[in-house]
């Protein structure tokens, strides 16, 4: 638990005997595991200030009992602990941060150098990618700079692992250290982790947090699948080849070789143009650090200590708020916390947030104060299957909100048991479960008129694509419900089957949304028309018309879907 340090700084005795001065109280949090130790700052008992000049009454608030001035300490104490833990290291959150280390200062490059331990690679790709990153050093700058938040963290770990700090480089190769980088396979984050692989080492991928975003868990995963990689092949070389192009790819190319005859080492192998360059880039590279007055480029300095700490957050928070609390341009906040989906914090799925040492203080201090809501957002599970214009109507938010923030595309429904980002209210003020925090998903359909099957016999020249023109669909439609080829023709005699709008179940829906177009407009009518209305009619002034609703026409709609 926290510890809540209470001192009245110099001059406190003087406001108590003569109204001189201020009476302040300083808070100071502590971890107990870390010894880290945040000062939040010296704040004014219920905001009062005791000067020469204040009234007398402020005199008598100087003066109260240390009892009641215990019992308000204890009171703040409580409001902030229920947001906020102690910031540590997220890597040792066991060590106490000694920011007072001459090492800090030191250029972590050196560090990186000294690691280094690949196997040496000279060959005419090593030196066309040398020339590559030469060529580009506003490139090679943007890299660096982009790295100076995250590779702190990537080579402590790597050196804990006791693997060649080369390996701190990849990202550069994957992603350009862009934690945002997403490939058009779909590989995201600097270590550009595919879907399926990320779901294998254990990075959530959920409506609201992608881990494969996340710098700490995607760098502790990447490094996972590399030393199993190496264990496989025994060679850093391959290793690296299988994590781009895959192990079992790899494997086949080693096996082909071995059969033929041929060495099986990197070098060697035949490989897609992608992998054979991978290797060559990652040693051009790493030359480039070794020597980067070589290549005429200038390295961008990056201090040899963590560069952000992490706080435990206990309440659900939207992100602009937590990057307002801690001073930080929306941008930094997600540039640190890249693995968010939303624009709010879910406490029960993402327990921490990553911001750097004095902002961390700041955000401590800010958070322990400020009053209002810490989140305008939260999760509503769709109770059936329905348009994202009823939906918008059902939680108070227009229908091009909820599009937008939920990134709902035009012309499609959203499954029942989707989860949707919506505007707390009263009934829904809690913070969203950890089961729905973690397994939130949001399933859409095609927005389609209800269809019947017709089937008929086919006649003597009846093709694919002669019945898709005819009932004006695809070929390819026509083929997938008859199981055959876009480009077949049908046997004279044989069933065809496709499926042709429901033109019952179509004048119902058209009648369902005229009556609910009838009563919103019923609802928007001007006062003055009603009272015209209710002069002309004065026998049913007192009876509210209603306009008729084909309520049966809902319920066919409904199961026809």
């Amino acid at each position: 638990m926290d510890k809540l340090l209470q001192s009245a700084p110099p001059g406190a005795g003087n406001a108590l005997a003569g109204n001189e001065g201020k009476f302040l109280r300083s808070t100071v949090k502590q971890d107990p595991t870390s010894g880290l130790r945040v000062d939040i700052g010296a704040a004014t008992i219920n905001g009062a200030e005791a000067t020469a000049n204040t009234a007398p009454g402020t005199v008598e608030l100087a003066a109260k009992s240390s009892d009641t001035v215990a019992t308000i300490a204890a009171a703040d104490e409580q409001e902030g602990k229920e947001a906020f833990g102690a910031p540590t290291d997220p890597l040792r959150p066991e060590a106490a941060l000694d920011l007072t280390d001459i090492t800090a200062n030191q250029d972590l490059w050196g560090r990186v150098r000294k690691g280094f331990g690949l196997p040496p690679l000279e060959s005419q790709l090593v030196l066309d990618h040398e020339r590559w990153y030469t060529s580009r050093p506003e490139y090679v700058q943007r890299m660096t700079e982009r790295a100076s938040r995250y590779l702190f963290h990537v080579v402590d770990e790597i050196e804990r692992r006791q693997m060649p700090t080369e390996l701190a480089l990849l990202p550069f190769i994957e992603s350009a250290f862009n934690p945002q980088a997403l490939s058009s396979a779909r590989a995201s984050g600097i270590w550009q982790f595919m879907p399926a692989t990320g779901k294998d080492f254990e990075l959530k991928q959920n409506l609201f947090r992608d881990d494969r975003r996340d710098v700490l868990a995607s760098t502790r995963a990447a490094l996972d699948y590399l030393q199993r990689l190496n264990k496989q092949f025994g060679d850093w070389h391959l290793a690296l080849a299988a994590y781009n192009w895959g192990e079992g790819n790899v494997q086949k190319a080693i096996n082909r070789n071995a059969r033929m005859g041929l060495p099986t080492d990197y070098a060697s192998l035949n490989m897609p143009p992608e992998t054979r360059n991978y290797v060559p880039k990652l040693h051009a590279v790493k030359n480039i650090i070794w020597h980067p007055e070589t290549f005429g480029l200038t390295l961008t300095p990056i201090e040899n200590h963590p560069y952000f700490v992490s706080v435990p957050i206990q309440r659900d928070m939207d992100a602009p708020l937590a990057a307002r609390l801690a001073g930080l341009p929306l941008d930094e906040f997600k540039a640190l916390n890249p693995s968010l989906n939303k624009p709010v914090i879910l406490a029960a799925g993402t327990p921490q947030v990553l911001l750097p040492y004095d902002n961390a203080s700041l955000f401590v201090h800010n958070l322990s104060t400020h009053k209002g809501p810490l989140a305008s957002w939260t999760a509503w599970v769709v109770p059936r299957t329905m348009r994202p214009a009823d939906a918008a109507r059902q939680v108070g938010m227009s229908e091009a909100n909820l599009r937008d923030i939920n990134h709902i595309p035009p012309k499609m429904l959203v499954k029942a048991g989707s989860a949707l980002l919506v505007p707390r209210s009263v009934q829904r003020e809690q913070d969203v479960s950890e089961a729905l925090a973690d397994n939130a998903m949001m399933a859409l359909a095609p927005d389609l008129p209800p269809m019947r099957r017709m089937s008929f016999k086919a006649g003597k020249r009846d093709t694919v694509a002669g019945i898709a023109k005819r009932y004006r669909t695809s070929p390819q439609q026509v083929a997938q419900w008859n199981r055959t080829s876009a480009s077949a023709t049908f046997s004279r005699g044989q069933t065809i089957v496709v499926f042709v709008p429901n033109k019952a179940a179509v004048r119902n829906v058209a009648s369902a949304r005229r009556s609910a177009n009838a009563v919103v407009t019923a609802k928007n009518r001007a006062p003055t028309r009603v009272l015209a209305s209710a002069a002309r009619t004065p026998a049913r002034n007192n009876v509210k018309a209603k306009p008729a609703v084909n309520r049966n026409a809902r319920v066919r709609v409904a199961s026809a879907r």
